[in-house]
């Protein structure tokens, strides 16, 4: 390589550059699939956990509407025992006492019936939202599925790109000199993906500041690389590319 001149060189490290950062941006965007793949599952759950919710909730109030059904049966079974004890009662007290206790269960019964007549009107209600809800969820399951395959399919164009890419940085990178080669990938994997920058008028094209006048001397004599002394990346003058 020792043949090949510094500029040549500069000329072959702008071309892996573009490479490098092209891989760096794709590489970047996969680490965020797995995040965007998450948050689309996570609304979808949420979906799902909303229904049973109100799947549980619809299932609460048949429960306790069988229970007070239950009871209500209980209190039924009373009174007709009450009634049936009427007949052999002996005195006034007694038979004022068990109609007061017949009254009572009938009071309770109302209650209960009240209870019961509210729970069917609460069960219509609930089951309403459970149908909207499952209506929901199966939209937003075809909706996720079909984002996922989306997302997968991206993922799976990226890794190829990324392969292509690879093979590319390879072919390029046998052309420069291993020397240069090295502080380059070091560079690169310092700063970002980005290790070799233009100079903009005295502007390094890397951390944008004032590049020294004897570096900008340097890179015009194109005898050896010149390193922005503030952010320590590669320079050129891209008119000599």
């Amino acid at each position: 390589m020792s043949d090949i001149s510094v500029n040549d060189q500069i000329v072959k490290l702008v071309e892996l550059q573009k490479i490098d950062y092209e891989i760096y941006d794709l590489k970047g965007q996969l680490e965020e699939k797995p995040a965007l793949l998450e948050e689309k599952k996570e609304l979808f759950e949420g979906k799902k956990a909303k229904l049973h919710e109100l799947e549980e909730k619809l299932k609460t109030i048949q429960l306790g509407r069988k229970e007070q059904e239950l009871e209500l049966k209980v209190k039924e079974e009373g009174i007709s025992k009450s009634n049936a004890q009427l007949s052999a009662i002996k005195t006034n007290k007694e038979y004022t006492a068990k109609i007061s206790e017949i009254e009572n269960i009938k009071a309770d019964m109302s209650v209960i019936e009240d209870k019961i007549l509210l729970s069917y009107e609460e069960f219509d209600r609930v089951n309403a939202d459970v149908e909207k809800e499952k209506s929901n969820v199966a939209e937003e399951e075809k909706k996720y599925f079909s984002q996922k395959a989306e997302i997968e399919g991206e993922v799976k164009a990226i890794k190829d790109r990324i392969k292509v890419l690879e093979s590319q940085k390879t072919q390029v990178g046998s052309e420069v000199d291993p020397a240069y080669l090295d502080m380059y990938e070091k560079i690169l994997m310092r700063k970002n993906g980005l290790a070799i920058v233009p100079l903009n008028g005295s502007i390094c094209g890397g951390c944008h500041l004032n590049v020294l006048p004897q570096e900008i001397n340097n890179l015009k004599k194109k005898q050896e690389l010149v390193y922005c002394e503030k952010c320590n990346r590669i320079i050129y003058l891209e008119e000599d590319l």
